[in-house]
């Protein structure tokens, strides 16, 4: 009898165990790194599946638009304010298959916020800064190389808003605004 009942008892705890939820991390920190500039965020858990990820860093730019075209320097470091809330779709198939899911590590379908600001660094040539605001319905993946590193990689078409008219052009603009991105993390 007491074998039956240390048995089950072992039984029921590993059961337990198998039940638990797969679910995006409580909140992970982390810096990234891309060709086109660095920064740092956060994701803090909304529900099982969607993380919202808030992000400051600088993006580099190379800006080849008629707002730069009487500069010299066409190079611009600019900061960065992002909000994206992150949906990731394939956590239970990547557990139930013995993948790693820590540090959010699978496929997600995000809404990118992103905000510049009237803000250069390296503005050599004193060019009038024009900031912008978009909205990039993106795609895209995270994977873990080891216990702190990643790496990421996302596409998607989305809208953005010009504010030229601050910066003292005749009109604001909107249209298109595509995101690609390849970025390395450390996740602390």
């Amino acid at each position: 009898m007491k074998k039956t009942i240390i048995l089950l008892a072992l039984c029921s705890l590993t059961i337990t165990a198998k039940s638990q939820n797969t679910s995006v991390e409580k909140s992970i920190f982390g810096l990234q790194t891309g060709v086109l500039g660095i920064w740092a965020y956060n994701e803090t858990k909304l529900s099982n599946t969607i993380a919202l990820r808030t992000e400051i860093g600088f993006d580099f730019g190379i800006w080849e638009t008629t707002y730069y075209d009487d500069y010299d320097s066409p190079f611009l470091l600019t900061p960065v304010i992002v909000v994206e809330p992150r949906f990731y779709y394939n956590l239970k198939k990547r557990s139930k298959n013995s993948k790693r899911i820590d540090g959010n590590s699978g496929s997600f379908i995000a809404l990118k916020t992103s905000y510049h600001p009237e803000l250069a660094l390296f503005n050599a040539d004193d060019a009038p800064v024009v900031s912008d605001f978009a909205i990039i319905p993106t795609w895209g993946i995270r994977r873990n190389i080891g216990n702190h590193l990643s790496y990421e990689a996302g596409i998607g078409v989305g809208y953005s808003y010009t504010f030229a008219k601050r910066a003292g052009y005749s009109e604001d603009e909107s249209g298109i605004e595509p995101n690609m991105h390849l970025r390395i993390e450390y996740r602390f």
